[in-house]
């Protein structure tokens, strides 16, 4: 890999993502490299607690797939987002392989993390707007405040605040973490 990386130097950011190891925390934002350290233990809590009542709900009610960070939502060259939380309806799982997500997910939740709230809260927000993410969620772990978003006409409109709360009108369920 390091001979072939010598002979043909990666040309584009995606050329140098593609050439990262599986696994590296690492996402294209906007043609940059972000990369990121793990997360801290309460980033993780939320993330587990979240993640497996929706995972559960989903499975249940056979509504789609679920997939948590890190996994790669491929929106375009220029965009490649490690989110922690993505919901894809079952209509939309044909957008699903194995190297990842290649279009809009659904639902996408995002948990902060220092090295990320800027990112979260604009930069990908955009995105999400952009390529059609019916449901965005910003959690800010300590206080577990919740920020959500519809999509409405391709506009995203902000839900009312809470806290420990997500109430999905897409899924049509509320989730307690």
């Amino acid at each position: 890999m390091i001979e072939t990386l010598i002979k043909n130097p990666p040309r584009t950011i995606l050329e140098v993502w593609e050439s990262l190891p599986e696994g590296t925390l690492c996402q294209v934002i906007n043609n940059t490299l972000v990369m990121s350290p793990a997360p801290l233990d309460s980033h993780q809590k939320v993330l587990v607690k979240l993640s497996s009542k929706i995972y559960l709900f989903v499975e249940e009610n056979d509504f789609g797939e679920v997939r948590v960070s890190p996994y790669d939502v491929h929106f375009d060259e220029d965009n490649i987002f490690q989110p922690d939380i993505v919901f894809v309806a079952k209509e939309n799982t044909h957008l699903i392989n194995e190297r990842g997500l290649f279009g809009a997910p659904d639902m996408v939740i995002e948990i902060l993390s220092p090295s990320n709230k800027g990112y979260d809260k604009k930069d990908k927000k955009q995105v999400y707007e952009k390529y059609g993410v019916k449901e965005y969620w910003i959690i800010e772990p300590y206080e577990k405040t919740v920020t959500g978003f519809t999509l409405i006409n391709n506009k995203f409109v902000q839900s009312s605040p809470a806290v420990g709360i997500i109430n999905s009108k897409l899924l049509n369920s509320t989730f307690r973490f």
